[in-house]
């Protein structure tokens, strides 16, 4: 099967937001406890189910999605990657303003997640 890589611009930048989806999710799915670490997320002390739930919902999730979008490029596919992050974007700014989370890091981490929902969906909507 030979992967395509689109020509116009609108479908390549969201062929690039599911390749990074890709990369962003490989170290969570491989090295779930440095992946947390670096987050400030660790596992309390006896509760490694942690790991388990990092390498499925951060990790192979996300890859999937990503992986999908990749090999079939198709509008409908960039449509789901792109609400996908539309709404873990929403969240994250539920859990800032919500939960007092205004950290540097969740606000980088919303921008990125914006960004990356903005990247499908301005495709598929004929923004881009």
């Amino acid at each position: 099967m030979d992967v395509y890589i689109p020509h116009e611009t609108g479908e390549f930048v969201a062929f690039c937001a599911a390749l990074l989806t890709m990369v962003l999710s490989l170290p969570f799915l491989f090295a779930p406890a440095a992946s947390l670490r670096l987050l400030g997320l660790m596992p309390r002390e006896g509760r490694r189910g942690v790991y388990a739930e990092a390498r499925s919902t951060l990790g192979g999730f996300p890859l999937g999605l990503g992986l999908a979008a990749v090999l079939l490029a198709q509008p409908m596919v960039y449509l789901a990657l792109g609400a996908a992050y539309a709404l873990a974007a929403f969240g994250r700014l539920l859990a800032i303003l919500s939960d007092d989370a205004g950290t540097l890091a969740n606000w980088a981490l919303l921008i990125l997640q914006i960004a990356l929902a903005v990247a499908p969906l301005a495709y598929v909507f004929g923004f881009l």
